[in-house]
């Protein structure tokens, strides 16, 4: 079985973790009120998803 001959230094092991680099949230346009949201969402500014209110605003009262 193979074992590691050396113990790996934690700046060698960090190093694997800091070369990632998290990708900006894709973002569409609401088809209610076209302000930015993230795709399969509720809409934080309109309360609507998928052409009917889910939440409701105080926009819409």
């Amino acid at each position: 079985m193979a074992v590691p001959k050396s113990k790996q230094s934690k700046q060698r092991t960090n190093t694997r973790y800091a070369s990632f680099k998290a990708a900006a949230p894709t973002l569409v346009e609401c088809p209610h009120c076209h302000e930015l949201k993230q795709p399969h969402k509720v809409c934080a500014k309109c309360g609507y998803y998928d052409g009917r209110e889910v939440v409701a605003t105080e926009e819409s009262k």
